[in-house]
């Protein structure tokens, strides 16, 4: 058989959705894709809560008096008060700054909406792992000398970033959630990346 044919019709050439969809883990039963909706969902609101908690000053991780709106700073105060003994806080520290605030804020928003609505997994998977990469790196705990870890290799940081990337991978955003009707747009259509 051609490579440019369909196992299921053998005379019919591949479109782009079927090349797409070669690139999917298959999810065969609605358990299981249910599961991953209320996974991919319960993803998006993780990343979506610190950019309200940030933005407004919901009085969970920053105060009113902290809020994004009032003036703080999202991560400048985070990043610029690393332990310096932690592998990487020099690096990160360099890096606070105002355009550090809004690459993560939007990163926030835009990864939480996406997840939740199941759009744009392929970028929004993408950005998830490198923003939770970027968090792992902060608080890497593996440092001889530094408080106890239950956990110095694994964290939570690990868990949100694959489960970032096995969004996309599984078309987790077409059950509950606007996957199918994403990828039928014509600008989606024809740039495969924004699936």
């Amino acid at each position: 058989m051609s490579a440019t044919t369909s196992t299921a019709h053998p005379q019919r050439a591949l479109t782009s959705e079927d090349a797409a969809s070669t690139t999917q883990i298959a999810v065969p039963t609605g358990a299981a894709r249910r599961l991953l909706a209320v996974l991919r969902i319960a993803t998006g609101a993780m990343f979506l809560w610190p950019f309200f908690d940030k933005t407004f000053g919901l009085g969970f991780s920053t105060t009113a008096d902290m809020a994004w709106i009032n003036g703080g700073s999202p991560t400048q105060g985070f990043l610029g008060n690393l332990d310096p003994a932690k592998p990487f806080s020099g690096f990160l520290s360099a890096i606070a700054s105002p355009v550090t605030d809004w690459l993560f804020m939007i990163g926030m928003l835009g990864v939480g909406l996406a997840l939740i609505l199941g759009i744009g997994t392929r970028v929004a998977g993408a950005a998830g792992a490198l923003l939770m990469g970027m968090l792992y790196l902060a608080v890497l705990p593996a440092v001889s000398g530094q408080e106890p870890s239950t956990n110095p290799v694994v964290d939570e940081h690990i868990i949100l970033a694959l489960v970032a990337i096995i969004v996309p991978l599984t078309r987790a955003g077409d059950t509950w959630g606007l996957g199918r009707w994403w990828r039928s747009l014509p600008l989606v259509k024809r740039n495969p990346w924004l699936i």
